[in-house]
């Protein structure tokens, strides 16, 4: 049986949607309810804070790159839980303008699809009863999404939170909360967002501390009351081809990030991932059939994998007879050299001509489809792949055979094309700078 959920959304970016999200998931799991997370959008850095505050993996909804079953596949893992909570990305409406697999990736795409109330996420500073304004024009932009109410964010005073709620009580909306002004409860970040939660050594006072924030300031039981969903039975998740049945997987803090819901299907079809630390100077697992590099960030730690010497020779003795493929940060690690920000050059592992460097510092952000000209692992040349790409890597060089075409959300070539090579032993080095999420038709 699928529980009721609620997602928690806002009008723009920084409104405080993560505060609350891991306050409520924090607060429900002390009192011993058993909440199932999941975000919306391709945003990977936040499903590991929910993980690490509910005790349960959150998994990316997204609907440019997923169809509707795979979505409802997705939900199926809050089987048996009592309630799904889901963070919103960007604004509640915010997308690209070409609809993809089944919307345009904005966050009110999963609520209408799953029927899950908006709980809005309103920062109340510079304003009073004009906030109202703001939730009502949410409230009525969307016919198929509803409105649970709103969780009021800065606020400066009492008197300041009663104004708020004299207009929103002229409008009809309810209020769930409202957070005092408290700087010290925001989460550190970087040029990608926040930082990632295996970084956070205070991580578990952090969520204690939030916990009892949000729980002092939100009337949880109204905002559980809420929730609702369409969703009643787990229907079968949708069937993910791994890249080998036994994966060398590298993970540390500059290999850190492949979507959980791509881990969870390696597994479910059976596959081993055999992890290891590029930074701690690991090579590949000889017993593994292939080797897979993450995303992460590499040029935070240029230095040390330049010196890992046991890790790079592992590697190139290991392409020579097997598939690597690395996406993003995995593929700049597979390239010759990495320019840090500072300008110093960085040995990489040599498997790709590819050069990169951060010493001028280029964003590279959205939405791709690659239509692959030769196989990765688990997909075959002529695939369709979907996937998003964040980063500020320039490349200075990317004299490889071209991986795939790559094109953004409207369709417009990207040049970023990714890397192909082929080895005399019959294995094949292979990257990307997207991240995929899932193969389309």
């Amino acid at each position: 049986m699928i529980p009721r959920g609620l997602l928690i959304s806002a009008p723009a970016s920084g409104s405080g949607k993560t505060t609350l999200m891991l306050g409520l998931l924090a607060a429900l799991r002390a009192q011993g309810i058993a909440v199932q997370p999941f975000k919306s959008g391709p945003d990977y850095i936040d499903p590991a804070f929910h993980t690490a505050a509910s005790g349960r993996a959150s998994f990316n909804l997204d609907s440019w790159s997923m169809d509707r079953a795979r979505i409802e596949g997705l939900v199926g893992n809050a089987e048996g839980t009592e309630l799904i909570l889901a963070e919103g990305s960007m604004g509640l409406f915010d997308g690209v303008a070409v609809p993809g697999a089944s919307g345009n990736g904005a966050s009110a795409d999963i609520a209408a699809h799953m029927g899950w109330p908006v709980v809005l996420v309103l920062d109340a500073s510079g304003a009073a009863q004009s906030v109202a304004a703001t939730a009502l024009g949410f409230a009525q932009m969307r016919p198929d999404v509803k409105l649970a109410g709103v969780v009021l964010n800065r606020v400066a005073s009492p008197r300041h939170e009663t104004l708020i709620r004299n207009g929103m009580e002229q409008v009809g909306i309810t209020v769930l909360g409202a957070l005092p002004r408290r700087k010290e409860i925001e989460m550190p970040e970087r040029h990608l967002g926040l930082v990632q939660a295996g970084e956070q050594e205070n991580l578990p006072t952090i969520l204690l501390d939030v916990a009892a924030f949000v729980t002092a300031h939100v009337d949880i039981p109204a905002l559980i009351a809420a929730a609702a969903g369409t969703l009643q039975d787990a229907p079968p998740p949708a069937r993910v081809i791994p890249p080998g049945q036994r994966i060398a997987l590298a993970q540390d803090d500059a290999f850190a990030f492949v979507y959980p819901h791509l881990l969870a299907g390696w597994r479910a079809a059976g596959a081993t991932m055999l992890e290891f630390s590029p930074l701690a100077d690991e090579a590949p697992d000889d017993s593994a059939d292939v080797c897979w590099l993450p995303g992460g960030y590499p040029e935070l730690h240029a230095g040390r994998l330049a010196a890992a010497n046991r890790f790079r020779s592992g590697l190139q003795a290991f392409v020579r007879t097997r598939p690597v493929h690395g996406e993003c940060g995995g593929y700049m690690a597979m390239g010759t050299g990495l320019v840090d920000k500072d300008g110093t050059r960085h040995q990489m592992a040599g498997l790709l001509g590819l050069e990169t460097s951060f010493g001028q510092r280029k964003m590279h952000l959205g939405y791709r489809q690659a239509d692959l000209h030769a196989g990765i692992p688990g997909h075959l040349a002529s695939a369709k792949l979907r996937g998003h790409e964040f980063h500020y890597a320039t490349i200075l060089s990317e004299p490889d055979a071209p991986l795939a075409k790559i094109t953004d959300s409207n369709d417009v070539l990207v040049p970023e094309t990714g890397s192909v090579k082929h080895y005399d032993g019959g294995g094949v080095a292979t990257g990307t700078f997207f991240h995929m999420i899932a193969e389309t038709s």
